[in-house]
């Protein structure tokens, strides 16, 4: 399986809900570094997975409706712990969506799968991946 993988970031401010959460049940900000990964099992017929480009300007699309935003006031968000697995799910979601659209190209059709990884420090990371 050939991958690309392209990288942004989002600042974010969000709180949760559950004891589980603990500190973090108050409004709180992160700041994640985003790489979004695209895989398909052969080539396309310039010999790429995607292009890079129009995945950067893709990926900083989606992350562009996020940043800068505090997530409990987001109507896509009301009542959703907007955990880390939370919100990969919903940028390769987004991804997805852009590709069926044919904004990453039309060879991008062809891609088979996605994965996003959201990186809060430079010990923790959670990522979500799907077929497409």
């Amino acid at each position: 399986m050939f991958s690309v993988t392209v990288r942004d970031h989002i600042m974010v401010a969000h709180s949760f809900r559950g004891e589980v959460f603990g500190p973090a049940q108050r409004l709180h900000g992160a700041t994640f570094v985003v790489d979004a990964t695209f895989r398909r099992s052969e080539l396309d017929s310039d010999n790429i997975v995607v292009d890079i480009g129009l995945a950067t300007q893709q990926l900083g699309a989606v992350l562009a409706d996020l940043n800068y935003r505090n997530l409990d006031d987001e109507p896509d968000f009301a009542g959703i712990n907007t955990s880390t697995e939370y919100l990969a799910k919903v940028i390769a979601d987004r991804l997805a969506d852009r590709i069926h659209a044919g904004e990453l190209g039309e060879n991008a059709r062809g891609l088979a799968q996605i994965s996003v990884t959201l990186h809060e420090s430079h010990a923790a990371s959670a990522g979500y991946e799907r077929s497409l």
